[in-house]
């Protein structure tokens, strides 16, 4: 319907409706008896959603390239939500070492306990997957890059190998968005995002979203949502439509900012590494540069060693980012991961902690000021 479909729509708004509604009633007991031959796209029970959630459905889609998309109450849950909907007792289901930690202990201290064999593997494995396949292998779950580490992934080589196999693909599109990146146009098959992240972009909404061509995938997905009851509040689908008319311009002045403060750092005395596949230096560079169309506000990095105690000299010492470990929004954040982690993985490329930034909107001078006058704290706590 156009904005100027007087006739038919008295009230023509830029501002999408907010279709609230937990009942959907029938005109007829045959309607009522056929209800769920409604779905996956159609309304039976407030469950599955309203007008609200299709249209912001439709939007993700055209987004990804995709046919069809679910959006489910968090990025957690729209991975678990992916895998739930496929991966059954006695499956091989094979996890990027370098993926979202929800997704990998989920798998871990429930799947594994229900059947399914889990295996982590080397999140820069590549064509080397094809070495990890069984004949029960179900699915791959991917992500480019890492949510820590920031590995890159090979997608189109491991999409390739895994179709081969007749094995499906996922993966988790957060960090360049579909604006730098469609997994499905690289043979993925479901591409997962954190809605909350940039789609988002104001730090006020938890969603998340599955985008895919197979309506056969779909109509499963549609169906695990209903019965996991990974309902979506239309208020929040509202939030999300208003902020993907501004997605575009905050996504090109964010990854601007960042690989500009990402450089900075590099150069610094005090930076051991930056983990960044943007940068020439980064040993993910190649792939990033060959498949992705620009990169995401979002990069690790690795101080000269030091005990905790210099770690919190830094940290206390910032004025513009606050603590916090989401990322994507207009407003900065910056996160802390110890040694620990990243020694308790499989296949980690360090041993070290890890200061994860998300560059968000502010003056890039004035961040970089404020990154330069921690650092100065750091290295005097060092000494």
């Amino acid at each position: 319907m156009s904005f100027t479909d007087h006739a038919n729509n008295p009230f023509a708004s830029l501002s999408p409706a907010v279709w609230r509604g937990s009942t959907v009633v029938f005109d007829t007991f045959e309607d009522f008896v056929g209800r769920k031959s409604r779905q996956p796209d159609g309304y039976s029970y407030g469950i599955t959603g309203t007008p609200t959630a299709r249209g912001l459905e439709q939007r993700i889609a055209q987004l990804e390239g995709a046919k069809h998309c679910i959006v489910t109450p968090s990025g957690a849950s729209a991975l678990i939500t992916a895998v739930m909907g496929f991966v059954r007792a006695g499956d091989h289901l094979l996890i990027s070492d370098s993926c979202y930690g929800a997704l990998k202990t989920y798998a871990r201290n429930w799947l594994a306990n229900l059947g399914v064999e889990v295996e982590f593997y080397p999140p820069t494995i590549d064509a080397g997957i094809e070495g990890l396949i069984k004949p029960n292998t179900k699915m791959i779950c991917l992500e480019a890059p890492g949510t820590v580490t920031m590995e890159m992934q090979d997608i189109q080589s491991i999409a390739a190998i895994a179709r081969r196999h007749g094995v499906m693909t996922m993966m988790d599109n957060t960090w360049a968005s579909p604006l730098y990146f469609r997994p499905l146009e690289h043979g993925v098959d479901l591409s997962v995002e954190a809605v909350t992240k940039v789609f988002s972009g104001h730090s006020d909404v938890l969603m998340g979203s599955i985008s895919m061509n197979n309506l056969d995938y779909y109509g499963c997905l549609r169906e695990t949502q209903s019965i996991m009851g990974q309902a979506v509040s239309p208020e929040d689908c509202f939030l999300v439509l208003r902020g993907l008319d501004t997605l575009k311009v905050r996504m090109a002045e964010q990854s601007r900012n960042t690989l500009t403060i990402a450089t900075w750092l590099e150069n610094h005395p005090m930076v051991q590494e930056v983990l960044f596949p943007a940068l020439a230096s980064n040993p993910g560079h190649a792939i990033w540069r060959e498949q992705f169309a620009g990169n995401g506000c979002l990069f690790s990095m690795i101080l000269q060693p030091a005990d905790e105690s210099a770690l919190g000299a830094f940290f206390n010492a910032l004025g513009h980012f606050p603590i916090g470990a989401s990322w994507g929004g207009t407003h900065s954040l910056i996160a802390y991961y110890p040694a620990s982690q990243q020694q308790a993985r499989a296949f980690s490329p360090t041993d070290q902690p890890i200061v994860r930034i998300s560059i968000g909107l502010e003056d890039p001078d004035v961040l970089i000021s404020d990154l330069a006058a921690a650092l100065e704290h750091y290295r005097q706590a060092r000494l």
